[in-house]
């Protein structure tokens, strides 16, 4: 019998046999009415789940999207109500962000998230330590392609495919703006990871 790698489960994957290639792909700042609807289709279409770490006031405005992502079997979790810079802000507005999109999401979804990503990858020991005591994993990443810049889909897609490794966490946005080259690149990312022989798997965190 294969031997099972220990660090998968803690990350929110299944086990699965040691040597295999798992990659984890998340989205912030959605959920957008343009954009992440041509993710969900993306992904879709290469029988991929990701995890969206979605803004609050977009869940309110777009419920539609959150829901769609539940049920493709994405994972939705918290990326704060407005995005503001949670090393910045009191316990009480601190609470106010991740209770708030908390109860926005499990309307759609019927769970309550479990991960965290504070804004702009903002986080210390106080950050930490709030988001402990509210039952969150605070979920940050270890490829930056800083689609945000917008340089160009091939530029993106290459960032993302020369950094690349088993047990990556892929940061990319579907909101917060114009997205249309991540969009563009987000084919050429999948096809490729894929050929390389990646499965991808959904953040759940304990």
């Amino acid at each position: 019998m294969e031997a099972l790698d220990p660090g998968v489960e803690a990350l929110g994957a299944p086990a699965v046999a040691a040597g295999t290639k798992w990659v984890y792909l998340t989205f912030d700042d959605g959920p957008s009415a343009r954009y992440t609807a041509q993710v969900l289709k993306i992904l879709h279409a290469y029988k991929v789940r990701a995890t969206f770490f979605v803004v609050g006031q977009n869940v309110k405005r777009y419920p539609y999207l959150t829901r769609r992502a539940d049920r493709l079997g994405h994972s939705v979790q918290n990326h704060t109500w407005s995005h503001p810079n949670l090393r910045n802000v009191s316990w009480k507005t601190f609470k106010y962000q991740i209770r708030t999109t908390d109860r926005y999401v499990r309307a759609q979804t019927g769970y309550t998230p479990r991960c965290l990503r504070p804004p702009y990858g903002a986080t210390n020991r106080i950050v930490a330590r709030r988001a402990a005591a509210l039952g969150k994993t605070i979920k940050l990443w270890s490829v930056d392609p800083r689609d945000w810049a917008r340089p160009g889909a091939s530029v993106i897609a290459r960032r993302v495919l020369a950094k690349v490794q088993p047990g990556s966490v892929i940061l990319l946005h579907d909101g917060g703006g114009n997205r249309s080259q991540t969009v563009a690149a987000l084919p050429k990312i999948l096809k490729t990871l894929k050929a390389r022989g990646y499965v991808f798997y959904p953040l759940w965190c304990q």
